[in-house]
């Protein structure tokens, strides 16, 4: 989880975003919004989920172990779920392993079905740990407790290093679970031949798709390598290094991912069925490790990027489809671990890149770990920041001025 590969902020020096086949675009006016605060007592909050059923209920993952639950501004006394004692055991200064997800099923108003990523041990020679992604069911006796005992384990996806777990779920428009899964760790994607971004015989590097209405799980009859037995039929995408929040923008149906650079370059792609988005074989729109003979032409590149003179790991987000922030209606909101913020807007073909200036923002030390939607498409900020008092974690709701 690239997000939090560095643990302090880096000084913000400059900006450019890259764009196939044009010079460097001129910024379009900075968007403002205020963050008007949640709760400040969860620690580490790296995901976020709403459960469709109307009840304005929040739930977010601390990246400990716990998911919280949120209700009429009240954060609960006890944790809606808590996978603590099944995980690795996180370092408490710097981990990228954890609870990294949560979803809830399209129809959990009737199944009550919500499913969540998260870091486990391995017995298997030369991984790390194992990324669980798991199902539960609300407690049939209270309906903000989950119940322990209905784990069912749908998948699990053997992890050579500690980072790069990626570890985002999304339901899609069309009912299928999305799975954002990283290239298995260390620098550089140094696995096998070709990395593992780009061996389409594991799931790491990977967007997943899979239908959860399955035992354990069943491959969508339209996935692009459904079917094949010389391929893992479950992606969807692959070229991916650590796609750090994807999502679907609730208009288009498009599907948004940040995925973290190497070295140089942070990213955000436009994710489309089997398309092969690079990595390793790019950095961005950069050559990074490019084979002999190599056919960079089918290669599907960003969005767009920004260098490392301005941040340091993209947080993906959102488009924005509420009605608290007009200015801010059909721009992707983002921002980086390193605190910076902004919205890519389309032009055409094309995305430019505005600053988004959030007023009641921590002052020092603060670390963008991730973004919400809720069910009337007002957009949050799960975020950190060092302070006086010691580390805190914080959940704000971005509102108009």
């Amino acid at each position: 989880m690239n997000a939090f590969r560095l643990w302090m902020a880096v000084p913000v020096l400059a900006f450019s975003i890259a764009c196939q086949g044009a010079p460097e675009l001129k910024e379009p006016p900075a968007r403002k919004a205020r963050l008007q605060l949640v709760t400040n007592k969860i620690l580490s909050p790296v995901a976020f989920g709403v459960p469709g059923d109307g009840s304005g209920r929040l739930f977010i993952c601390q990246k400990e172990g716990k998911v919280w639950m949120v209700q009429n501004g009240q954060l609960a006394a006890q944790p809606f779920l808590d996978v603590s004692g099944e995980m690795v055991r996180i370092n408490p200064g710097y981990d990228e392993r954890g609870l990294l997800g949560i979803a809830f099923h399209p129809r959990f108003k009737q199944n009550k079905k919500f499913y969540v990523y998260y870091s486990v041990p391995s017995a298997t020679p030369g991984s790390n740990h194992k990324s669980r992604i798991a199902e539960f069911t609300v407690s049939a006796g209270n309906p903000n407790m989950a119940d322990p005992a209905s784990k069912r384990v749908v998948m699990e996806i053997e992890e050579p290093e500690s980072n790069h777990n990626g570890g985002n779920l999304v339901f899609g428009p069309d009912g299928y679970l999305y799975i954002s899964v990283g290239d298995g760790g260390g620098g550089g994607d140094k696995h096998g031949k070709t990395g593992n971004g780009q061996n389409l015989n594991t799931p790491l590097g990977k967007i997943l798709r899979i239908d959860v209405n399955g035992d354990p799980y069943k491959i969508p009859k339209d996935n692009p390598f459904a079917g094949r037995t010389d391929v893992r039929p479950e992606i969807w995408a692959y070229g991916l290094r650590n796609p750090w929040r994807i999502s679907f923008d609730r208009a288009t149906k498009q599907l948004f991912a940040g995925d973290v650079g190497q070295n140089k370059y942070e990213e955000v792609d436009i994710i489309k069925k089997g398309g092969n988005y690079g990595w390793r074989i790019m950095e961005g729109y950069h050559d990074y490790n490019v084979p002999d003979g190599a056919d960079k032409s089918k290669l599907i590149l960003p969005i767009a990027e920004y260098s490392h003179d301005v941040g340091i790991s993209v947080t993906g987000g959102y488009v924005y489809r509420g009605k608290a922030i007009p200015a801010l209606k059909g721009s992707y909101v983002f921002g980086d671990y390193n605190g910076k913020s902004w919205v890519l807007v389309q032009n055409g073909s094309k995305w430019e890149r505005a600053n988004l200036e959030l007023d009641g923002r921590p002052e020092t030390g603060l670390q963008i770990l991730s973004w919400g939607e809720d069910e009337a498409g007002e957009l949050y900020m799960l975020c950190s920041s060092s302070t006086s008092d010691g580390f805190k974690g914080y959940v704000y709701k971005l509102v108009g001025f």
